[in-house]
């Protein structure tokens, strides 16, 4: 593994290995064309591979005959597509001349091959040690503009990932304008592929959506300031026939937070060209001479085993190499969010009760949300004013957290540092310091405005109020959310030159607040959202190794939100709570233990009041807590299998989890809705030892807690037998009905 370079003919080769892939690069011509040779299944040598950039397609190659360059350079799969000098599929950047000419012919100058992954400035990236990662820096440069650019690409040891990012350097006297820099371009034939793309709104985000690529360009994007809730900066490239455990799979994930690109393109040769990066719709950056621009980083899976091998690839990259939380190998205390229990009508006495309760019963913490802080009584008034308000904290933070201690419990608080209500005494010290357009009505959203974060001084005064009040009492845990899009896009400090910065800026600010919140709290629980989802991606597992995943936490609801975050991210990562019924979002009822299997497959809490809980759920309560700590290692640590969706078939879901020693797994299923005269469910399981025996057991919530969760059903199968013929599952009376079948090796 690693990454080899050799020489032959005059052509440059580069192949990267990752465990199971091989990615191929050539330079071709004189000029130094950086062409895309090969990427999938790992091959041992690069012997006649150059001939993959179908060179001999070209008789007027410009090295020996310049007469059709036009034809080359509309055709050569290149590594990183040129703009306005005859490749006219989809470019990967855009830089404006003094002059006011955007052309850009990037071509090979010099490579660094090197053991490590140096980390980004200021952006969220990859990590690995010398002896986890090789890293090949590709530098390339456009002489006739004074512009540098340096392809790096790092592969793993471990994972079959490849992390990709570029930096623009200006080279030249003169300053140059970046109008598009995309972070990754992928050249290959199109197999009459298939694309899967990550789509919703708020509260039902990260729906999967398959389709054919046809000619022409199919793109996701941002313009939002943010991931958002609508799509994900994730595309897959599929073979028709690619299902969850065969055939080719190709993932493509960018790791930013703001707007964002990715884009699909066939053109007139049957050539398909993948790309992600920044949004560049009102993108712009201002290049003075000697300074330079780090694009954020793309990160790639190849998988030959479906879609199920790409996404065990993905959560591989992101638990070993992405997040740096200390919890990221640890169970996650079981919390209580009072949000949907009391909303803006709590006190301390209230909070008490049902830190009370709820430690009774098993849970190890409170997360205080929104409403603590300044006038917050609604949500019209206040963001922005981070002091406690002790009218309904009479003894204060600190006197309701050591309450809360005394129980046995954590405390964690809510957070929303991006934003300012006009109602507030921050706004009317500072309306400058909200993001808006001079003379222009500024759009509303929750009643708030988006703060100037890309400002020092806006991220200076509100990370002092924060950090004041995290250092006043026993914090373990802040809930950092973000519910409403930037619009209105402008600043009142850049010039307008550099207005189309701000987006970008933005959320470098963003990050460095983040970062700062970690080093002064190294031991903090981070856990980000944005009303519910909307800032789901890879960027922010850099800061906080979970994310809340949806606003809407109706368990039938969450098996497509949950199955389309589980394609690319690790179970570890999602916040699932169980919440009351009705539930607050879609009205449906649903029985209490399902909501329990449901939720036991991301980090585990509740979103209610326990004082108002039936006895009877009560009981679940202690069982589900009890489930957690004995099963959780499994979730968190182990392989990852969709065995059926809920969002094709329309009746019921099922996905296993297996342990990494293949001795223990879990098998979540929920029959959505049954069906009359129907015979039960055979289906087969993944991810097994073949030639294991496993005993078959089932988890159970009822009974008290002298009752055991786990019941043995005395049947026992070999792990092939499982695998190629399948376990069955029995009908269950009612809709909605879950259970969790356990395996464990005999």
């Amino acid at each position: 593994m690693g990454i080899i370079f050799a020489e032959n003919q005059g052509n440059k080769l580069f192949k990267l290995d990752t465990p199971n892939t091989s990615y191929i690069i050539g330079v071709v011509c004189e000029e130094g064309f950086l062409g895309h040779v090969y990427y999938g299944k790992k091959v041992s040598d690069m012997q006649g591979a150059e001939h993959l950039t179908r060179m001999y397609d070209h008789p007027f190659t410009p090295d020996t005959n310049a007469r059709d360059r036009l034809s080359f350079m509309d055709c050569f799969p290149t590594e990183y597509s040129s703009h306005g000098v005859g490749d006219y599929r989809e470019s990967s950047i855009r830089v404006k001349t003094k002059q006011g000419q955007e052309a850009v012919l990037l071509t090979y100058v010099s490579h660094e091959i090197y053991k490590g992954k140096k980390g980004l400035e200021g952006l969220p990236a990859t990590f690995g040690s010398e002896d986890e990662v090789t890293t090949l820096e590709i530098t390339c440069e456009d002489k006739a503009i004074g512009l540098k650019a340096v392809l790096s690409y790092s592969v793993f040891e471990d994972t079959d990932a490849i992390a990709r990012n570029i930096k623009l350097i200006n080279t030249g006297e003169d300053k140059l304008i970046v109008h598009k820099v995309m972070s990754a371009c992928l050249d290959m034939d199109n197999q009459d592929y298939e694309m899967i793309t990550l789509h919703g709104s708020w509260a039902r985000e990260r729906h999967m959506q398959r389709k054919a690529i046809g000619y022409g360009k199919s793109s996701v994007s941002s313009v939002r300031g943010e991931t958002g809730h609508q799509d994900q900066p994730f595309m897959a490239i599929l073979e028709k026939t690619t299902t969850q455990t065969s055939g080719d799979a190709y993932g493509i994930h960018l790791a930013y937070s703001g707007n964002f690109r990715m884009m699909a393109e066939v053109n007139q040769f049957d050539m398909l060209r993948v790309m992600c990066g920044i949004e560049p719709e009102n993108f712009s950056w201002v290049l003075e001479s000697g300074e330079y621009f780090q694009a954020p980083e793309a990160l790639l899976v190849y998988s030959s085993e479906g879609l199920g091998g790409m996404s065990r690839s993905y959560h591989e990259l992101y638990r070993k190499h992405l997040i740096r939380s200390p919890y990221k190998d640890k169970k996650r205390p079981i919390l209580i969010n009072n949000w949907e229990g009391t909303y803006f009508d709590f006190d301390e006495t209230k909070l008490y009760n049902i830190a009370k309760e709820a430690a009774a019963l098993g849970v190890e913490m409170l997360v205080m949300d929104d409403g603590w802080f300044g006038n917050r009584f609604d949500d019209n008034r206040a963001l922005g004013d981070w002091v406690v308000n002790e009218d309904k904290l009479k003894g204060g933070l600190k006197s309701l957290v050591d309450k809360v201690n005394a129980l046995g419990m954590d405390f964690g608080i809510w957070f929303e540092p991006e934003m300012v209500s006009p109602d507030s005494d921050l706004y009317r010290a500072h309306p400058d310091w909200a993001i808006a357009i001079p003379g222009r009505v500024p759009g509303l959203a929750r009643n708030q405005y988006v703060l100037d974060v890309s400002r020092k001084e806006v991220r200076d005064y509100i990370l002092d109020m924060m950090f004041q009040v995290l250092h006043s009492a026993n914090i373990k845990y802040v809930k950092w959310d973000m519910n409403r899009p930037l619009s209105d896009v402008g600043s009142a400090v850049l010039n307008s030159e550099r207005q189309g910065e701000l987006s970008h800026r933005y959320v470098l600010g963003m990050y460095e607040m983040q970062e700062r919140l970690l080093q002064e709290f190294p031991d903090l629980l981070l856990e980000n959202c944005s009303g519910g989802g909307a800032r789901f991606d890879p960027g922010m597992l850099y800061y906080s190794p979970q994310i809340w995943t949806s606003d809407d936490t109706d368990a039938i609801e969450r098996l497509q939100i949950q199955e389309g975050t589980a394609l690319i991210y690790p179970l570890s990562t999602m916040g699932a709570h169980v919440s009351v019924c009705p539930n607050h979002t879609v009205g449906r009822n649903t029985p209490f233990d399902t909501r329990g299997y449901v939720a036991l497959a991301g980090t585990f809490g509740y979103e209610l009041d326990m004082t108002k809980l039936s006895d009877e759920d009560k009981q679940m309560v202690k069982k589900q807590t009890q489930m957690y700590h004995q099963f959780n290692d499994i979730v968190r640590e182990g392989d990852y299998y969709r065995i059926a969706s809920y969002g094709e078939n329309h009746l019921y879901d099922c996905f296993q989890v297996v342990s990494k020693d293949k001795k223990k797994s879990l098998v979540f299923f929920v029959q959505v809705l049954n069906e009359a005269n129907k015979k039960s469910r055979i289906l087969k399981l993944q991810g097994l030892c073949p030639s294991s025996t496993y005993a078959v057991k089932e988890l159970t919530m009822e009974g008290d807690l002298s009752e055991p969760i786990v019941k043995d059903t005395g049947k026992v199968f070999g792990g092939e037998l499982l695998m190629n013929a399948g376990l069955g599952f029995e009908r269950m009376w009612g809709d909605y009905r879950a259970k969790i079948v356990y395996l464990e090796e005999n």
